[in-house]
């Protein structure tokens, strides 16, 4: 059975309910999955077959618990089979500019930790308004407003689509799967 861990930071929860969510679909397809937050110190990538870690954009980078995990675990992680879950509300917009700052902003935080996913992809968040404090509540607005996204902050909003979530972790598996067939077929001898 393919062993895979998914790692995950997050700072109002959306993040989490992603990693809950690839995992599950991991799970239905057969792969023994552990998921857990990248500040937590059982959270290590050795013993699992492939590895998917999901981040937040946050301030134009990526949470200092994330990037502090992927640095210490990089050697690991690009000897088997990974993705990076990029969670970015800035997709939502279309705009050949802001795919241009999230991939510089991927691309930083790549080159920042050492590690090359075999895998990335970008994934619409949340805004969570009613758990935010009401200064992050109004940049958020203001960053939503600029976009033509939602403005009312009595109610959140999700925008992840779920169905191509599941669609990524099915892929992934499947690459996890073949990994695990692989490393674990016995060596042929020839005598």
């Amino acid at each position: 059975m393919t062993r895979i861990l998914v790692v995950y930071g997050t700072t109002d929860g959306h993040t989490a309910k992603i990693a809950t969510a690839i995992a599950d679909t991991l799970r239905t397809h057969g792969a023994a999955v552990d998921v857990c937050q990248a500040s937590r110190t059982h959270c290590l990538p050795e013993g699992h077959d492939a590895v998917i870690v999901a981040a937040p954009v946050r301030g134009g980078k990526y949470l200092k618990s994330i990037r502090r995990w992927v640095r210490q675990h990089a050697a690991v992680l690009n000897a088997k089979p990974t993705a990076f879950v990029s969670i970015c509300l800035g997709i939502l917009q279309h705009d050949e500019a802001v795919d241009r700052t999230l991939k510089t902003i991927i691309g930083q935080f790549l080159a920042e930790t050492g590690w090359q996913p075999v895998v990335t992809k970008p994934v619409a968040g949340a805004l969570p308004y009613t758990r935010y404090n009401w200064l992050i509540r109004w940049v958020m607005k203001r960053i939503a407003t600029k976009a033509g996204g939602d403005s009312d902050t009595t109610r959140d909003y999700e925008y992840t689509d779920w169905q191509d979530l599941a669609r990524f972790a099915e892929q992934f598996g499947l690459l996890a799967d073949r990994h695990h067939a692989t490393a674990s077929a016995p060596a042929m001898v020839t005598v």
